[in-house]
């Protein structure tokens, strides 16, 4: 395996959540390693994300690295299509969207099956950083084209 370097990155701004989301595009998450610590102001969690920004080999699906996540300033989270008590499911992030300004708004985790977590923000304080050595993913995601 070609050498592999972990991610580290932090966002600030709508911008920055933009590369994020391309970054989780596919994150695999347990609703078990997932919490909101509200006297923290903290959502946080831990997922199986899809190396993305390494490009595989012709025939190697690619590779996975377990990451955290934590969102800071959250004042809310409210979940839908997602029963958040099941704590042996699996969630499959698609993609974050941003509506708010510097002042502050949501954040919204899209899911695969159509479920939504929406974090309301007092600002964009997002910290992403792999903690584990990479393993080769199963397969690569494929998502259909509209």
């Amino acid at each position: 395996m070609a050498a592999y370097k972990p991610l580290a990155l932090m966002a600030a701004d709508a911008e920055d959540l933009k590369a994020v989301s391309a970054l989780l595009q596919d994150a695999i998450v347990k609703l078990g390693d997932t919490a909101y610590l509200p006297d923290e102001r903290r959502f946080v969690f831990m997922a199986n994300r899809y190396v993305w920004e390494k490009k595989p080999g012709f025939l190697s699906p690619g590779l996975r690295v377990r990451t955290g996540v934590h969102f800071d300033d959250v004042t809310a989270v409210k979940a839908r299509g997602v029963r958040m008590e099941a704590k042996e499911a699996f969630i499959d992030i698609l993609c974050t969207d941003y509506d708010g300004d510097e002042n502050g708004g949501t954040i919204t985790l899209n899911l695969a099956g159509g479920g939504t977590i929406a974090l309301d923000v007092e600002a964009i304080n997002v910290n992403v950083k792999d903690v584990s050595p990479p393993w080769r993913a199963a397969r690569r995601p494929k998502h259909e084209t509209a």
